[in-house]
């Protein structure tokens, strides 16, 4: 069994989509990060960075509990764990690090930081708005021109870890200043990967517990000064 301590963000979403793909039997807590449930001590001692998503299996590696945090780190030793999503070959699974690293490193943090501009921050900064938001057009076009070539999946011809770690950050295309009609292969890929039934499962957890995270103490809890207090 696999406890998932999690929130309804696009980076749960990648470890939420993975666990059902898999059909991998998994409890759900949630962690209100608007809440600073994301400070509990029990929490950080899973996720030091007070971050979600993260897991504690219960029949790790080594058959004893195991835990693990960091959304791109769950995905592959999940794929490590079924000998799923991550091709065996080393030239496609190579490729596909390569793409789950530009999630991780580029789309990750870019499109947080359009999202927090554009949406949560108390003041509108222009040059912080137009920065992040030509950024992830610019993101969008790499993506976009990936699977031109490919036809199919970023990384391939099959749908891997690094689609599951790349969809749920589009899924918000629109507050990030984005048009699909821009991007057609995105379009057609994001359409492509909302259509399975695992990644329609999966965007429902948590789901009915998620609410705008716009009031002062959720703004300190994620942004402010609780983020910078010891815990």
């Amino acid at each position: 069994m696999i406890d998932l301590y999690s929130w309804a963000t696009p980076n749960g979403h990648k470890v939420h989509i993975m666990l059902e793909e898999c059909a991998l039997p998994y409890a759900v807590h949630g962690v209100d990060i608007g809440a600073g449930e994301q400070f509990d001590p029990a929490f950080l001692a899973i996720s030091p960075n007070n971050k979600i998503p993260a897991i504690v299996d219960s029949e790790g590696p080594d058959g004893k509990p195991f835990s693990l945090f960091e959304s791109g780190a769950i995905l592959l030793y999940l794929a490590g764990k079924t000998g799923r999503f991550l091709p065996r070959s080393d030239r496609e699974r190579y490729r596909t690090l390569e793409w789950l690293m530009f999630q991780m490193g580029t789309v990750g943090p870019m499109l947080g930081q359009a999202h927090h501009f554009r949406i949560y921050a108390p003041e509108r900064i222009e040059y912080a708005v137009q920065r992040y938001t030509k950024e992830a057009a610019r993101l969008y076009g790499v993506i976009d021109k990936r699977l031109a070539q490919t036809g199919a999946f970023v990384s391939g011809r099959s749908y891997t870890i690094a689609d599951m770690a790349i969809w749920p950050w589009t899924r918000s295309h629109a507050n990030q200043g984005i048009d699909f009609a821009d991007y057609p292969h995105v379009a057609k890929w994001f359409e492509r990967i909302a259509a399975r039934p695992a990644v329609q499962r999966a965007v429902q957890v948590l789901a009915d517990q998620r609410r705008p995270l716009l009031d002062p103490q959720a703004r300190a809890n994620l942004f402010g000064d609780e983020q910078y207090r010891k815990h």
